[in-house]
């Protein structure tokens, strides 16, 4: 198959309602039939704004998320259509990609 391999970058204190946003990505994508979704929480990191974020012993809170997942063109653009409803800004990547599972014919 062909589609885009989306990734998502956040900190784990993002919210979006009661769900942080890694939890909200993974139940939208969820609920609009994407197969899998990976979540990864990073040592630290630093956005557009030049600020570290890193996790700490007693505090996660500014820990950065990455949120990663396969997907078809259609759920691409069904997923974007959502977090633009929701008026979100998250920062993302979108790479064009082939995908599959070995294996199957």
């Amino acid at each position: 198959m062909h589609g885009y391999q989306l990734t998502f970058f956040t900190q784990q204190t993002r919210l979006h309602g009661s769900l942080t946003i890694a939890e909200w990505l993974t139940a939208e994508a969820k609920r609009l039939g994407i197969s899998g979704v990976t979540v990864t929480a990073a040592q630290s990191g630093y956005g557009r704004d030049g600020e570290l974020h890193s996790a700490h012993f007693f505090d996660i809170a500014a820990q950065p998320v990455e949120i990663t997942m396969a997907v078809a063109t259609e759920k691409s653009d069904l997923l974007f259509a959502r977090i633009a409803a929701e008026r979100l800004k998250i920062f993302y990547v979108k790479t064009l990609i082939e995908f599959g599972i070995t294996g199957e014919e």
